[in-house]
């Protein structure tokens, strides 16, 4: 019985090629704007996100604006947070804009910036070439830099500038690496910057304290109690005011980035899911006029003796079928047009099972509840009012 309902449904499906392209419209754009806009949003995320966690998921920054009794943090109060628990290091940074001069060719508007060996531990790809600056350097407040791209290209025209002096603000210092070239989207350019040891930026700079740093946490999970650690210390440090400092934990932001970017993949999909309501209503429009035209079919079938539920079943594969074939386009449909978006705009492209399963089995679901009303009205057809219309 089955396997002639089935029969059956494609043979009047594909009898009736143009009007069954027209009502599967709906599914397949439906099921194409779901797919598309829910993959483009997941790989936006994705993107997202990484660029976050790049910056460091185990990470936890700290803005000093300082009080009228306290400007700044100590490298006491520095030594204090990192003696906490779950803390792998500190690296404090001091900024500024300096003047870099090599050969009697100088360069203006050059951002200083004072690391530690801890910045660099936990930083990959800084530089391109040349060494680091290590503890000893910090201790000793050296005299070394790193350099961006520009400043080598413009400033050291073929040579090597590893171990070469430069002045930074009028002080020599001895070029020991090179910066790794910044794209022109890159967060932070590099190519027109220097680093220097922060303990020897400090005095460059003419800075008393430290008023930025980042704290590197040894155990993710445990971010939120350690933010809580390093908060209790920075606000006994400003005399119980917490006014004076601003704390980020970056692994709070990335659960706020995931949590905001799942509401809107849910929205832009209900959105989308109306337009596959309306293929339904459109499936539900077509099937009842299927009903119509076959009103002789259906009462000369019930005559020679099918039963209600086979009628029924017919039909009902009839708009099942309609909906996954026009799913199954739609589908691939979405799928292209995400694909092209995300290349277009530069983010990741993610499909996941479970939009291919949402996609898909909402478009059969779709044909199961609209085409229930047609093939039940078609099942419970008078034999003989329809054997009238003959």
């Amino acid at each position: 019985m089955l396997k002639e309902s089935i029969k059956m449904a494609l043979e009047n499906i594909v009898s009736n090629k143009m009007r069954s392209f027209l009502t599967m419209l709906g599914i397949i754009i439906g099921v194409g704007s779901v797919i598309a806009l829910i993959t483009i949003v997941s790989g936006a995320t994705s993107t997202v996100t990484d660029q976050v966690a790049s910056m460091g998921a185990n990470t936890v920054t700290v803005q000093v604006m300082g009080t009228p009794l306290k400007q700044g943090l100590t490298q006491g109060d520095v030594d204090k947070i990192s003696e906490l628990s779950n803390i792998s290091g500190i690296a404090p940074t001091i900024s500024g804009t300096t003047t870099v001069a090599f050969d009697g060719n100088t360069m203006d508007d050059i951002t200083l910036q004072g690391k530690n060996d801890v910045y660099f531990k936990n930083t990959e790809d800084v530089i391109s070439t040349g060494r680091i600056i290590n503890t000893i350097d910090t201790e000793n407040k050296s005299r070394v830099a790193l350099i961006g791209n520009d400043i080598a290209s413009e400033l050291y025209v073929g040579k090597n500038p590893i171990g070469q002096p430069i002045k930074i603000g009028g002080i020599t210092y001895t070029v020991i690496g090179i910066l790794q070239e910044s794209s022109s989207f890159a967060s932070a350019d590099t190519n027109k910057s220097v680093i220097i040891p922060y303990t020897t930026a400090m005095g460059a700079v003419g800075a008393k304290y430290i008023n930025s740093m980042t704290i590197y946490i040894a155990d993710e999970t445990m971010a939120d109690t350690t933010t809580r650690e390093i908060e209790a210390v920075l606000t006994k440090a400003f005399n119980g005011d917490d006014d004076g400092y601003s704390i980020v934990n970056m692994q709070s932001i990335l659960d706020t980035i995931k949590s905001m970017t799942s509401i809107l993949s849910m929205m832009l999909g209900g959105i989308a899911s109306i337009s596959l309501v309306v293929g339904g209503i459109g499936i539900m429009n077509m099937m009842l006029v299927s009903v119509s035209e076959r009103t002789s079919e259906i009462g000369l079938r019930k005559a020679l003796g099918a039963e209600p539920k086979q009628i029924q079943l017919q039909f009902l594969i009839e708009s099942v079928v309609l909906c996954l074939v026009g799913g199954i386009i739609g589908f691939i449909v979405g799928v292209s047009l995400a694909w092209i978006v995300a290349n277009i705009i530069g983010i990741g492209f993610a499909l996941t099972a479970s939009t291919v399963i949402l996609g898909i089995g909402f478009s059969a679901i779709i044909g199961i509840i609209f085409g229930f009303m047609p093939a039940r009205k078609a099942s419970r057809l008078n034999p003989i009012d329809a054997l009238r219309s003959i």
